[in-house]
């Protein structure tokens, strides 16, 4: 079993994890901050950047992640928006995808689960997945064998991308697992072939 956080705009390994092996979401756990629950990373013109939704108390020790309210009072989904669009705007498929995704840069959720918890589906959808995410109420005890995905720092991944093109590939070296968002635009309808095929687990 591979054990998954909540992720904000998760990554490529994230999404082929996911789709190809038998996942759970722990919808349980507790929020650690400055991760993957509420950070995700694109590339830039200047390389990889760090993309953080702004949460309440997020120093508060033990705290439930299903708990974790969204801090709107910086505007921090203006400052997404402003960088993805910056990012993505020439890349191929940006035109056919802008639309789904930009409401999560304008309407507001109070629950950072529930964003995370939509903004995936809808990434999903992009890659033409239907199906729910395998999502647990309570805290997910992980068993021996269990491949657990939910420490900040951790071990046991062997994930390896298969390079493709990125938007400032004349510029940039190529940048492995950053959120699927990029694959995303950069590949379209083909993302799902290298989520299913070319990337190795």
């Amino acid at each position: 079993m591979v054990i998954l956080p909540l992720a904000y705009m998760p990554s490529v390994e994230y999404v082929a994890r996911l789709l190809r092996e038998e996942c759970v979401i722990d919808g349980g756990e507790n929020f650690i901050k400055r991760s993957e629950r509420n950070r995700a990373q694109i590339l830039s013109a200047n390389g990889v950047m760090s993309l953080t939704v702004n949460v309440e108390n997020a120093n508060r020790p033990r705290q439930k992640m299903r708990d974790v309210k969204i801090d709107y009072s910086k505007r921090w989904q203006h400052q997404h928006w402003v960088s993805i669009l910056s990012a993505y705007k020439s890349s191929p498929y940006f035109d056919h995808y802008a639309h789904r995704i930009e409401p999560f840069y304008k309407k507001e959720w109070k629950y950072l689960a529930d964003y995370n918890q939509e903004y995936t589906s809808v990434l999903l959808s992009l890659l033409g997945v239907d199906k729910p995410l395998p999502l647990t109420e309570s805290y997910y005890e992980a068993q021996e064998g269990d491949l657990d995905l939910r420490p900040k720092h951790r071990e046991g991944s062997t994930f390896v991308a298969e390079p493709y093109f990125q938007v400032f590939s004349d510029r940039l070296p190529f940048e492995a697992n950053l959120s699927i968002l990029d694959l995303i635009m950069c590949e379209g309808p083909q993302a799902i072939n290298a989520v299913l095929m070319r990337c190795q687990l």
